[in-house]
């Protein structure tokens, strides 16, 4: 289980993380350690529903992870930690580049085009598929509804990760984007609207009377290669949700857009790769070790 959301109104981890961050500057590598292990899940899970594919934010993430290792000398306490973390997630995402010729947007319109010329077919046989069916059709769910943020602008997509999926409240969000609540809260109204109103015209897990099912469409997936039943990208057979680590998301929503944002909220909570294994030649460095303390 990852630790407590830090991005609610009511957590309270700046006093350990200030606490960590002092013992840090002073060259604790077990700190250091301990404060990147405590935010790298929720920066995984954001930047993994930014860009989709999980080895695309595998690879933000570690970015992510040296710019804040090479800026945490210059932390003087003037915002919270939490806002200065996250703040530099925010200007990466918003500002990543994608890897070879992804798109970073799709509009709404070409997402409804590619599912409508999708074929329509049963569920796999299960002795022809290396994976369990079941497995296969949640498969194509996630990466289906995942692939709706797409059709976000950076932005917008930004916001409903925060306010739609995570359950940031807009004091939070507003901190963290640099706008003002008011700001933040008609961006993710924006965003709501936009992205509801293609699920209610396209997708048959809001609108009984869409023709788009997921197990109608899990087949037709796999051969138009969208879903690869040898490497499952979203799917797995036991799962954190993101409702059970911010279980708080559907307070202060009216019915309607509960319902909508409960699809997402249904989504895994990846569990975040070990970054530090891979990071850890670089904390021995002794430019790494010069920047942490100053």
């Amino acid at each position: 289980m990852p630790h407590v959301n830090p991005l609610t109104e009511q957590a309270d981890t700046d006093p350990e993380d200030l606490a960590l961050v002092a013992r840090v500057q002073m060259g604790s590598r077990e700190a250091l350690e301990t404060l990147l292990k405590r935010h790298q899940p929720w920066i995984y899970n954001i930047l993994v529903r930014m860009l989709y594919y999980p080895h695309e934010a595998e690879d933000a993430t570690q970015e992510v992870l040296i710019k804040v290792l090479t800026k945490l000398s210059t932390f003087e306490g003037r915002s919270s930690f939490r806002t200065w973390l996250y703040r530099i997630v925010v200007n990466h995402a918003l500002n990543i580049k994608r890897r070879g010729d992804k798109p970073d947007t799709i509009s709404f319109g070409d997402y409804a085009r590619e599912l409508d010329n999708t074929a329509d077919l049963d569920l796999p046989d299960p002795s022809s598929v290396p994976a369990d069916v079941q497995l296969l059709l949640l498969e194509a769910k996630i990466g289906c509804t995942s692939g709706m943020l797409l059709c976000l602008d950076r932005e917008q997509r930004l916001v409903y990760i925060f306010g739609g999926i995570l359950g940031v409240p807009d004091s939070v969000g507003a901190e963290l984007l640099e706008v003002s609540r008011d700001a933040f809260r008609q961006k993710l109204a924006r965003a709501r609207r936009d992205l509801h109103s293609f699920m209610q015209g396209q997708c048959g897990l809001v609108n009984s009377t869409n023709t788009c099912r997921c197990a109608k469409k899990t087949q037709g997936f796999i051969q138009a290669g969208y879903l690869d039943p040898h490497r499952l990208l979203f799917a797995r057979a036991h799962v954190t949700r993101v409702r059970d680590v911010a279980p708080d998301a559907l307070e202060g929503l009216e019915a309607l857009d509960s319902a909508y944002g409960e699809i997402h909220r249904a989504h895994p909570f990846h569990a975040a790769p070990d970054f530090l294994t891979a990071m850890r030649k670089l904390l021995d460095s002794p430019e790494c070790r010069s920047l942490l303390t100053g």
